[in-house]
């Protein structure tokens, strides 16, 4: 019995031995082992996981993009696409997790980099890649009025694309139109044309005299529906002109330009004949698309082929202001054309030598009114409400 009660003894004081030897020592357990020497349990390393999963292809480039690390805190995070360009992103407060801010592209491939620390501190990188979705077409949109052109208060500013957009909310929440006085204005789209579609931007009224204007498409990577995107961002700076306008009174056998208030011609002219439905100069606000020095003008219904001099559109559907001698006895007197403003040789090259695109021309007094039937630019044939639900928002 002696001797049992001696090996118990022995065996109670070395199990104390092992077990109060075990102390804490600058953030490491160190424990004695049975053989007498330390072992020291080290911190865990960083550990890094990215979504989209790295090396992964066909991505939405919808999704947000983000890294998080365990075991540790990132240094610095960097996403960039093959051009090198970085994807704005964010850490959050105690730098465990980035996070993209801005869409991806499409048809991009995008690669991580940068370093994150980890608990025992030693650096880990971030590595891997990830390619987005490509495209089933990519739709491209073009502005009306270029750099530093000057135009007419009637302008509308138009975006013409090469192909349908299925979703004209998205697009048209990429365009921005920026003045430097106030102007009231809105979007609203139009019939496609040409295979495309069109929206025009047109202020509540007419343009402010000498405003200078912005437009900004960011329509790069915008989803347009059906698998399309924008093709490109697209961007205009210009300025509006003078004030002026045509008032051209059908009844008054006269057309006058009125310049920032003042009239500046009063000419005799001839309109189109009103008991003909198929020659009325439509009664409505025209506006001046572009000018010829010389226009062949050609009907096979009234059988004439002729060049005439100093033409100035303003509408598609063949009305124009220009010269012609053969109505000189008519003008100031009767309305004898096919639809065209007639005018003198002298009068009409004073005139076309004043008219920018985008002028408005005022016409009254005839039977027929102007319509989306009758030429390109037939924004202000609407009503200020009407045109505001043209509008895809």
């Amino acid at each position: 019995m002696r001797r049992i009660l001696l090996v118990l003894a022995v065996m109670m004081v070395g199990s104390l031995g092992v077990v109060t030897a075990a102390t804490a020592q600058g953030g490491r357990t160190t424990i004695a082992a049975p053989t007498g020497g330390p072992a020291t349990v080290a911190a865990p390393a960083a550990t890094v996981a990215y979504t989209p999963v790295a090396n992964t292809s066909r991505v939405d480039p919808g999704a947000k993009a983000t890294a998080t690390v365990r075991d540790g805190a990132f240094d610095e995070v960097t996403l960039t696409d093959e051009d090198g360009k970085a994807v704005p992103g964010e850490l959050n407060a105690d730098r465990t997790t980035w996070t993209s801010t801005a869409p991806l592209g499409y048809g991009a491939n995008y690669t991580w980099g940068g370093t994150a620390t980890g608990t025992d501190g030693a650096q880990v990188p971030l590595r891997g890649s990830f390619t987005t979705v490509s495209p089933s077409k990519r739709i491209r949109g073009t502005v009306n009025i270029g750099d530093n052109r000057t135009v007419g208060i009637a302008a509308p500013i138009r975006i013409q694309f090469n192909d349908h957009v299925v979703d004209r909310a998205a697009a048209e929440r990429a365009l921005k139109v920026e003045t430097s006085v106030p102007v009231e204005g809105a979007w609203g789209w139009l019939p496609d044309e040409g295979g495309g579609s069109r929206v025009d931007w047109r202020p509540k009224a007419y343009w402010p005299a000498e405003t200078e204007v912005t437009v900004t498409a960011n329509l790069r990577d915008v989803p347009y529906g059906g698998g399309a995107v924008g093709a490109a961002n697209v961007t205009s700076t210009f300025r509006i002109g003078r004030a002026q306008i045509v008032k051209a009174d059908a009844k008054s056998f006269r057309m006058v330009v009125i310049r920032d208030g003042e009239q500046i011609f009063d000419f005799p002219a001839s309109y189109g004949l009103a008991s003909d439905p198929q020659r009325n100069t439509r009664s409505g606000v025209h506006v001046v698309s572009e000018k010829f020095t010389d226009k062949r003008m050609v009907s096979q219904q009234y059988g004439y082929d002729s060049v005439e001099k100093w033409a100035v559109r303003m509408s598609n559907n063949g009305e124009f202001i220009h010269a012609n001698p053969n109505s000189a006895a008519a003008q100031g007197s009767s309305n004898v054309t096919h639809g065209c403003v007639n005018l003198s040789t002298d009068n009409a090259k004073a005139y076309y030598d004043t008219a920018l695109y985008g002028d408005p021309v005022e016409v009254t007094n005839t039977p027929i009114q102007l319509s989306s039937r009758d030429g390109d630019i037939w924004d202000w044939t609407l009503s200020w409400q009407k045109w505001q639900t043209l509008s895809a928002l």
